[in-house]
């Protein structure tokens, strides 16, 4: 999926409608965080998952 500069700018545009523009700083913050929460989540469970494969191997 590509965006290009025209559909930025018409996202850009829907979201000042639709939450204003005291409200679009908030809303990237929250963005901004539930990403970083999603990465830190994917990548303990990655974690976790390389640990426990060794271990299952050793079981065998």
């Amino acid at each position: 999926m590509n965006l290009g500069p025209g559909h930025l700018l018409l996202i850009g545009i829907a979201l000042l409608i639709f939450f204003g523009p005291s409200r679009l700083p908030e809303l990237g913050k929250s963005l901004g965080k539930g990403i970083q929460e999603f990465k830190k989540a994917s990548r303990e469970l990655t974690e976790s998952a390389t640990e426990e494969a060794p271990a299952d191997k050793e079981k065998k």
